[in-house]
Order: structure tokens, then C-alpha cells, then sequence
């Protein structure tokens, strides 16, 4: 199974359309209503009547909905797919949910062995993640025990990044509550470079000043670590990823995939996946994509050829 680079490796997509994501976040509003539900019942039930909100949680569990990033731990080698319901393991056919914990992690990126970074909406059971009188944003959250356990960083109640990306010592993010594409050397404190539309971005892994972003219509460079940004001439890509060798890919919403070697400047279409994309991981020389309606596929020829890794609707655990 392909391992991940330390620091630099996992990179996320942005929801594919407005519609897809208020499907997602419909279907996760109508389960989370379903949960409060059940805890208010339950507290007017004796003890030996009432369940806990974990036990109606895993009860009423809707398993994988809408992945808004992929990333593999370098310390095993584990698929790991970030979800508006949770975080997921991937196994071949099987998708095990990390813990009850229902975060909606929009932005994720995993930058070492057992340590991610996301951002986006907190299990709304979780007070280390809420604060009064503040939005449920995440802000930046870290996590050290692979997903199990979360701690906040930074901006917490203040920013949602849709996108993460963890390379050269910097953490780049784009917050979709301001369209702000900020930068961070400490996780900490935060530098506002500019302010633009974007769906997702990848950054170069030999050039820190190097940003391609995609706006779902077109493309965008920044030769200046995304202080500025011009147009740029290729697909209209929903999700992107940037690795090593093989150089950037991307995926269009008709599931075309475009593969360029030089930064941006041409472009080739190897293959197609089978529907529009979530999301996309590109990992030593193979690719992982997750597709609405048809789940997380992989490919180990560049694109040409795409296999099953867990099909949407597949129990999960």
C-alpha cells in the first residue's frame, strides 16, 4: 500500500457543487436532529430506558457521507477519508469509523505518522471544540492519535479551511468564511495573503511561492505563495493534488482526469472516473479518488485505469 511523506503528503478537495454539499449537510441535519431526539427522550426515561447518545449514535450511524479529503498515515500505510459524518478508515471494501465522533472535517491533511490537521464543523457534543457566543467553526485542530482525539491550534470559532496543505515547514489553508488564503509557520498565528474565490489548491512540493488553485470554472496561479493570482489556461477541475514525480492532477466535475508534468503549463488526459469528484490523493505513484455515487477508487497507472477501494453504500462499521 502506497505511504505517505511526512509533512507534505495528503491534500483535500472541496465539495464538488453547492448542491452537492447542501445534500450532504441535509443529510447530516436531518441525522443529527434524529440524535438530539433521542438524548431528549432519553433524559425523560429511567435510567434502565434511556440509551446514551453514543449507543443511538452507532444505532442511527449514516456511515460515509460526502469526503471532503483523503490522506494515508505513514505509520501503517491506513487510507484514512474525512467526511461531513466522521472520520474513516478505508480498507479494501470497508469503511470503520475512528471513533462516535461525528466532526465534520472539511479541511484534512495528514502531516505524520498518526498526526492530521483538519478543520470545518465540531460534533456538536464536543465542548473542547465549541466555544460560547462563537460559530462552530474549527479553526485549526490537530490530532496525534490517528483521528481518535482532537485538539484546537488556532482560530477556533473564527475560520473553517475547506482546504489544508502541510509543505516546506508552512501550513496553507483557504477559509471559506472570509475567501481568505492564509499561511502559517507555527499552526499558530496566521499571515492573510489575499483574499479569493477558490475551491481547492495544491501546492508545489519544490517551490513554497508556487500555488495552483481551481475555482471549479477555471484556474488560478500564484507565483508568490498566494499573495497574488492570475488566471491560467487548462481543465476546469474541481479537485487537485500535487506529488513528487509524477506532478499535478486533477479531476473535472464530468470525472475527467488531467494530469500535468510541468507545473500547470500543459496538460494530459489519461482517464476518467466513474462520476464527479469529492476528492483527490496522489501518494508514490498512485492515485486515490473519491466519486460521488460510486465511492473511493484508486489507480496505479496514472489514471487509466481506476479500481474499487469502497463502494457508496457499503456497510460501514
Amino acid at each position: 500500500m502506497a505511504r505517505a511523506r511526512p509533512g507534505q503528503q495528503a491534500r483535500t478537495g472541496a465539495p464538488a457543487t453547492a448542491s452537492t454539499g447542501r445534500r450532504g449537510r441535509a443529510r447530516l441535519a436531518g441525522w443529527l436532529a434524529g440524535l438530539l431526539l433521542a438524548v431528549v427522550a432519553g433524559a425523560g426515561c429511567s435510567d434502565d430506558q434511556a440509551a446514551s447518545p453514543s449507543t443511538e449514535a452507532l444505532a442511527q450511524d449514516p456511515g460515509v457521507v460526502h469526503v471532503h479529503g483523503l490522506g494515508i498515515n505513514p505509520r501503517d500505510g491506513a487510507l484514512f477519508a474525512a467526511t461531513h459524518t466522521g472520520l474513516f478508515a478505508i480498507g479494501d471494501g470497508t469503511a470503520t469509523r475512528v471513533t462516535d465522533r461525528f466532526q465534520d472535517t472539511m479541511g484534512f491533511t495528514v502531516v505524520g505518522p498518526d498526526q492530521f490537521l483538519g478543520s470545518g464543523h465540531p460534533d456538536f457534543r464536543d465542548t473542547q471544540l465549541t466555544l460560547p457566543n462563537k460559530r462552530p467553526l474549527l479553526g485549526l485542530v490537530e490530532s496525534r492519535d490517528a483521528g481518535r482525539s482532537w485538539q484546537p491550534l488556532s482560530l477556533l470559532g473564527d475560520a473553517d479551511f475547506h482546504a489544508l496543505e502541510a509543505a516546506h515547514g508552512l501550513v496553507y489553508g483557504y477559509d471559506a468564511t472570509g475567501q481568505r488564503f492564509m499561511v502559517s509557520a507555527d499552526r499558530r498565528r496566521w499571515q492573510v495573503r489575499s483574499r479569493v474565490e477558490l475551491a481547492g489548491f495544491a501546492v508545489s512540493p519544490t517551490d513554497p511561492k508556487l500555488v495552483v488553485g481551481t475555482t471549479g470554472r477555471t484556474l488560478v496561479r500564484s507565483t508568490d505563495g498566494g499573495r497574488s493570482w492570475q488566471p491560467l489556461q487548462g481543465p476546469a477541475v474541481l479537485v487537485l493534488d500535487w506529488a513528487d514525480q509524477e506532478g499535478l492532477w486533477g479531476i473535472t466535475a464530468d470525472g475527467q482526469v488531467w494530469h500535468s508534468p510541468d507545473g500547470a503549463k500543459s496538460w494530459q488526459r489519461p482517464g476518467r472516473v466513474g462520476g464527479q469528484p469529492e476528492a483527490l490523493l496522489a501518494d508514490q505513484g498512485r492515485l486515490y479518488a473519491a466519486v460521488m455515487k460510486v465511492g473511493i477508487v484508486t489507480s496505479a497507472d496514472g489514471g487509466r485505469s481506476w479500481q474499487p477501494r469502497y463502494r457508496e453504500g457499503q456497510p460501514s462499521g
